[in-house]
């Protein structure tokens, strides 16, 4: 007898459809499966062997033929399982019912019991977009697969209770349905402002690149806190919207990085990998595509400490994706695309000692040395960043003084009022943020006043300035003028913006 349930796949970020077809003839007893199945699907056979036995059913010892539909999709993950198991009693006739408006999610363990399963949310987001009425999934996975909201969820523990609810035997667990609305953001554990000796400049900095979403560079050298501040990004950084806890949610889900207890990520990612990372690791990427650091940090920041030492090729790699804002990885079964919108901090020492320029100690690099050390960030890379920044040393008199700086959530509150102004200038259209700006919406929004020209075709001449360059400056005087409440932007909102250029290419 042949008999057809529905599950769904992973490409990308994004789901697929997949008809699981199952199959019993007589003959020799047999258990294939077909269809581009990976590694852990053909592991399938024995999960669900055992599974079928160890909940009351018998398990066919006859020739099983599972096809998983379309062929030519590459079927990866044990999320196969329960619609495999399924099929299998449907097709044996151990189980009677009309499944085909429903999906069914879920890898088995050998007592029959269902575990969670990595990606839930955009597979539940995929059947709910075709129209399926029920969504079988574990019941550790009830939470994440309830966040898309208007879809009929069914939770089980186990393959015994799926059995026992097609026969009547007892009703549909039931389960509260959390809108995304309810979930409340994590509390952060990033550095507080106020307890950042000194480095006023720096603050400034980071209260812009939050306020507008741009890139930021510190160099420095040792112990002057670059580290320190990029940590405390995210806590004067606004609330994320439940579009974009959606997104990242999604992203983490799909990577298997949600944890346990959160079904939806309310905090603005934060991701620091280290300098040794692989380019797949950065960017993403596999026989099978997952997502890299990059998308891991979509919606958040990526911080790189110790820039130079990420290596030239590896720098170069985050050129596409700090302009376009998604990463396409490309492999011979085919293309993926995943989301990169990411704040990008980096910090650097000034040379391999990490003093050349400090007034205190001494540089024991020699000027050949240094030369080569600075050339491994590329002009091309730096012209893609808006705010490059000195930090210094910090005295012994600030670091002994008691009295606390600025909270961040002061720091919050404006970077808040000026992302709401981003909002309403931005509306009907994909953009969030005064970073994300193209050539047209800078002509547009980014009006400048005449005693103002004089300054930027100055600063044009004298730092060389190119053309992406020209209009990062307009972007960054933009967000500056919106921290100001300002509309059209001034002579000292284009002067702060043109100080956060590097004043030599490195």
């Amino acid at each position: 007898m042949l008999a057809k349930v529905m599950t769904c796949a992973i490409v990308g970020l994004e789901g697929a459809i997949v008809e699981v077809e199952t199959d019993i003839s007589p003959g020799l007893p047999s258990f294939t499966i077909v269809g581009l199945p990976d590694t852990a699907v053909q592991e399938a056979k024995e999960r669900v062997r055992a599974a079928i036995r160890n909940s009351g059913c018998t398990f066919p010892m006859k020739r099983i033929v599972v096809n998983l539909a379309p062929a030519d999709l590459k079927k990866a993950g044990p999320a196969y399982d329960l619609p495999i198991a399924l099929g299998i009693l449907l097709s044996s006739e151990q189980v009677s019912a009309d499944l085909s408006k429903t999906i069914l999610l879920g890898e088995l363990s050998l007592d029959g019991g269902l575990r969670h399963t990595n990606g839930v949310l955009p597979m539940v987001a995929l059947a709910h977009g075709q129209g399926f009425s029920n969504i079988i999934v574990p019941e550790a996975d009830v939470k994440e697969a309830s966040l898309i909201e208007g879809t009929k969820i069914v939770p089980f523990n186990s393959l015994a209770q799926l059995v026992s609810y097609l026969h009547g035997e007892i009703p549909a667990p039931e389960y509260k349905a959390e809108k995304v609305e309810e979930y409340e953001a994590q509390l952060s554990p990033a550095t507080d402002l106020a307890y950042i000796k000194g480095q006023e400049h720096a603050k400034r900095a980071l209260e812009v690149a939050a306020a507008g979403g741009h890139n930021l560079i510190m160099m420095g050298p040792p112990g002057s806190g670059k580290t320190l501040l990029a940590r405390a990004l995210p806590s004067i950084m606004s609330p994320m919207t439940n579009e974009e806890a959606l997104e990242v949610t999604k992203i983490y889900s799909v990577a298997g990085l949600l944890p346990s207890d959160t079904p939806l990520i309310r905090q603005r990612p934060f991701r620091a990998p280290h300098y040794t990372i692989s380019d797949a690791g950065l960017v993403g990427g596999g026989h099978m595509p997952r997502p890299g650091e990059i998308s891991l940090s979509h919606r958040g920041v990526l911080f790189l400490d110790e820039l130079p030492e990420f290596g030239h090729n590896l720098l170069e790699t985050l050129r596409q994706p700090l302009e376009d804002k998604v990463i396409t990885i490309s492999r011979a079964h085919g293309s993926v695309i995943f989301p990169a919108n990411f704040m990008l901090v980096g910090a650097m020492n000034p040379c391999p000692c990490g003093y050349y320029g400090d007034p205190v100690r001494q540089c024991t690099c020699p000027p050949g040395v240094i030369s080569r050390y600075q050339r491994r960030i590329s002009g091309p890379f730096i012209d893609r960043v808006d705010i490059f920044i000195e930090v210094p040393h910090i005295d012994y008199e600030k670091l002994a003084d008691d009295r606390l700086g600025e909270k961040s959530e002061r720091a919050q509150a404006r970077v808040v009022a000026s992302r709401a102004r981003q909002f309403e200038r931005f509306r009907g259209t994909k953009l969030t943020a005064n970073a994300e700006m193209t050539p047209s919406e800078v002509r547009e929004f980014c009006q400048v006043e005449e005693s103002a020209q004089s300054l930027l075709k100055a600063a044009m001449k004298q730092l060389y300035l190119s053309a992406r360059a020209f209009h990062r400056i307009l972007k960054l005087a933009r967000t500056i003028a919106d921290l100001d409440n300002g509309g059209i932007i001034k002579a000292h909102h284009l002067a702060e913006a043109i100080q956060y250029r590097p004043r030599t290419t490195l």
